[in-house]
């Protein structure tokens, strides 16, 4: 639409220029005007609907780290408190990350020489108090502070399940004398005994009696 409307201003300038009647030229002025409105109008349009390019930032995904499991560390305790203390040179406060629960410690070393350290027991002996734990960096070594949640002392630092279970006595079962009563009896009896201690068995099997030797003279 604005490429018609300029070749239709581009004409009506053509016609105004060599008109001489004030009249025509008056009629070729305001038609001129009309246009050039118009033509600011379509120019206006056009603008406000092209789309404003939308500037769009690929997020790079960030790599997961590898952590090296520190297996090896000493630990001392008291009535109070449990110290775990980790080996460990050019250890930086900052980039640490500690994440302490009633039942477990993870504790991760990012960007010491170059490598990533974890120390982690997903779950201890006992219960701690966990916003009262804390790390101390030393130069050559990571002192870990666990506070008890009851004061004692623990056999170990990880939990371990006792699997020694309570020998518990099973009742005998008060039927397995009288069946190897009539076992015995059956193989020494004679053929009338053992007819009536068979179905005697037989009867007791199917529930049709809970005494076996019912019916034995």
């Amino acid at each position: 639409m604005a490429d018609e409307l300029a070749l239709d201003l581009e004409e009506l300038r053509h016609l105004q220029s060599i008109a001489k009647r004030p009249r025509i030229v008056s009629i070729i002025s305001t038609e001129i005007c009309n246009l050039e409105k118009l033509s600011k109008e379509a120019v206006s349009a056009a603008t406000s609907q092209t789309p404003t390019p939308i500037s769009s930032t690929k997020v790079v995904p960030t790599p997961s780290l590898n952590y090296v499991t520190l297996g090896s560390f000493s630990w001392d305790q008291d009535n109070d408190k449990v110290k775990i203390y980790v080996f460990l040179e050019g250890v930086e406060q900052e980039k640490m990350e500690t994440v302490f629960k009633p039942m477990s410690v993870d504790i991760k070393f990012n960007d010491v020489q170059g490598k990533n350290y974890r120390c982690a027991i997903p779950k201890l002996n006992k219960e701690i108090v966990p916003e009262k734990c804390k790390v101390l960096v030393k130069p050559t070594r990571v002192i870990i502070t666990l506070f008890k949640a009851s004061k004692g002392n623990w056999l170990d630092l990880h939990f371990k399940e006792d699997k020694l279970k309570p020998n518990v006595d099973k009742e005998k079962d008060p039927m397995a004398g009288i069946m190897d009563l009539m076992k015995n009896m059956y193989e020494e009896g004679d053929d009338e005994m053992k007819k009536t201690i068979a179905k005697a068995w037989t009867d007791a099997r199917s529930g049709k009696t809970a005494d076996p030797l019912k019916g034995y003279p």
